[in-house]
């Protein structure tokens, strides 16, 4: 056989090539010869060129050509060594001898059409001794092994591994590896919108169906749902680079992940498409299901992003379609998020803050109407943080209400305003003294010994129970049985006052109120804001005023005192105080101080009267 490059190389030249002690020249074949020919692997033996010298009958059968036309051929094209630099160079390496092996996977077409896949290794010939030849000319033995049907069990493992059993479409694992696979392409620098979408979607209802019908009926109804999400994608696809991809995550969630995105329109789009398709009933096993959809819904830029990060803003607009009301598309909004991200941060941090003593508390006079003196304050407790600045009460009691901490936190507010105030009585003793108003959370009733705090802490400060004022929220009051109305009962029994915060905005059971062992009402701002006099106009909110009368006579009538929050101007505490009301509270008189400015007032025996 001769190569169209090389001299003609004799059966002698093949066996000395091929390194295997074979008989000199115009001998017999040895028995490797034999083998050679007759092995079931795949062999051809090339020259330093990469050109065939020789090829058994597997190889020529492998790729349906007979052996001694291969003779000549460059091998290098006939198994696509060339396709990428890196292969080819280390090819290249073990023609000239400079590394001992080269083993890759290739696919390689058969004439008749079909394609296999084959293991490809290159190794060197070792040189025979006794030729001097074979230091001149190299041979290097090409092996193949068809590896399709192990390729073809691989590739069904693979699917089954990647996809869903119940839904046949991609599973949450398939997912994150496109997603992770589209971040990488635009980083790359690969042509696209360098943009990327995704909605993120859980049935509403679905866990009733399940639970009421049983799984089976369940996973048909996933598989129905499947079906008409991929119908979305289709069409969201259609004239476009490609299709969304459509997966199930797991349980009852579901996304549809769009690469090279165009902005929030298409991804909006998607949505609606999504939300209109499963708005028809369902005809599962006989019986007509409905469902609907919550969306979370992310369109962003792909460079910083990653999948974790994807994800997570995800979930997030996913939680805030459902907490919106469902069966709708939320996009996501940076701005809430950074909020959510604010109240998460702000809820960790209560505890530690509490023992790092990062609270303070401010005290906004309480003024008689009578004669606009001083009568007490109410304690309003600010979180100095160190991130986020000086935070007011109605940026963290609900989250200390949540978690419990407003436990600790309310016991400290209790006992330093104790302090404060038996500290002004003490300073200012020709002067009567002034009780302090604290704000109490019901929780703290029911998680804690309020009554046993509130005790230990006058008595360790010394300030008489009369001087202490106990509000609660009137939703809190009305609603009060059992423990907590003892514990209210204990705490009127030892003195201390009880007032009602916000009066006339909840339940408003004035029958309850002989019942309840308060002293006193305050009534809430929006009641007081109604009263807006001018020298012409007159009363903005007649009824305002009809109804705050009614209720301080009614106040009066049953023991109690009553307090108006949020007096901001002069006409306002005049009406007040013609109608009855016995203390008021807000601007016109002063903002929540420090307790330095409360000493002040006390020094110059001021009247805050306007």
């Amino acid at each position: 056989m001769a190569g169209p490059h090389r001299p003609a190389v004799t059966e002698s030249d093949t066996q000395a090539s091929a390194g295997t002690g074979g008989p000199d020249r115009g001998q017999a074949p040895e028995p490797f010869r034999s083998a050679f020919t007759a092995a079931p692997l795949a062999m051809a033996v090339l020259d330093g060129d990469g050109r065939i010298v020789s090829a058994n009958d597997t190889f020529g059968a492998l790729l349906g050509t007979a052996p001694d036309a291969l003779a000549g051929r460059a091998a290098a094209d006939l198994v696509d060594l060339t396709s990428d630099a890196r292969t080819h160079h280390a090819y290249r390496q073990v023609l000239d001898g400079r590394r001992a092996r080269l083993r890759c996977t290739r696919r390689v077409k058969h004439p008749d059409g079909h394609s296999l896949w084959v293991q490809v290794t290159v190794a060197p010939l070792p040189p025979r001794q006794d030729d001097p030849r074979a230091h001149r000319e190299p041979a290097v033995l090409l092996s193949l092994a068809d590896i399709s049907a192990r390729r073809e069990l691989q590739a069904r493992l693979r699917h089954l591994q990647m996809h869903d059993p119940v839904t046949r479409l991609p599973n949450r694992t398939l997912f994150f590896e496109r997603l992770t696979a589209a971040l990488e392409a635009d980083a790359d620098g690969r042509p696209g919108t360098g943009r990327i979408g995704l909605c993120y979607l859980d049935l509403d209802g679905f866990q009733a169906i399940n639970d009421t019908l049983g799984h089976r009926v369940g996973d048909r109804l996933l598989a129905a749902v499947a079906e008409r999400l991929t119908r979305c994608a289709d069409v969201a696809g259609y004239a476009r680079a490609a299709a969304p991809l459509v997966a199930r995550l797991g349980g009852d969630e579901f996304a549809l992940l769009v690469e090279n995105s165009t902005g929030t329109d298409q991804l909006a789009d998607l949505a609606e498409s999504v939300l209109t398709a499963l708005q028809a009933p369902f005809d599962i096993s006989g019986q007509r299901l409905s469902v609907s959809a919550s969306i979370g819904v992310v369109e962003r830029r792909t460079a910083g992003t990653t999948p974790t990060a994807l994800m997570q803003a995800a979930d997030t607009t996913l939680y805030w379609a459902k907490a919106d009301g469902r069966s709708r598309w939320t996009l996501f909004d940076p701005e809430r998020n950074a909020h959510r991200m604010t109240r998460q941060a702000l809820a960790s941090g209560l505890r530690p803050a509490i023992d790092r003593g990062e609270f303070v508390l401010d005290y906004q006079p309480l003024v008689s109407m009578a004669d606009g003196r001083l009568s007490g304050v109410e304690a309003l407790v600010r979180w100095r943080h160190p991130q986020f600045g000086t935070l007011t009460p109605n940026r963290f009691v609900s989250l200390a209400e949540e978690d419990g901490s407003i436990v600790p936190l309310g016991r400290w507010v209790l006992a330093t305003a104790c302090r404060q105030a038996r500290r002004w009585q003490l300073d200012h003793p020709g002067e009567p003294p002034i009780f302090v108003s604290v704000n109490v959370a019901v929780r703290q009733v029911w998680d804690s010994d309020l009554v046993a705090d509130v005790a230990e802490i006058l008595a360790e400060t010394g300030l008489t129970p009369h001087l202490l004022q106990l509000e609660l929220t009137e939703s809190a009051v009305m609603g009060s049985a059992g423990r907590p109305l003892q514990a209210l009962q204990a705490l009127s029994d030892m003195g201390v006052r009880i007032a009602i915060d916000d009066f006339g905005t909840g339940y408003s059971n004035l029958a309850y109120l002989s019942r309840l062992p308060v002293a006193v009402l305050k009534l809430d701002g929006s009641f007081v804001r109604g009263f807006q006099y001018d020298d012409t106009a007159g009363p903005a909110s007649p009824a305002d005023e009809v109804i705050v009368e009614a209720m301080i006579q009614l106040a009066h009538r049953l023991g109690l005192t009553v307090t108006a929050e949020c007096v901001e101007t002069p006409a306002q505490a005049d009406r007040l105080r013609r109608i009855g009301c016995d203390t008021g509270q807000g601007w016109l008189y002063s903002r929540p101080v420090p307790p330095g400015d409360i000493s002040g007032l006390l020094d110059s025996r001021a009247c805050l009267r306007p």
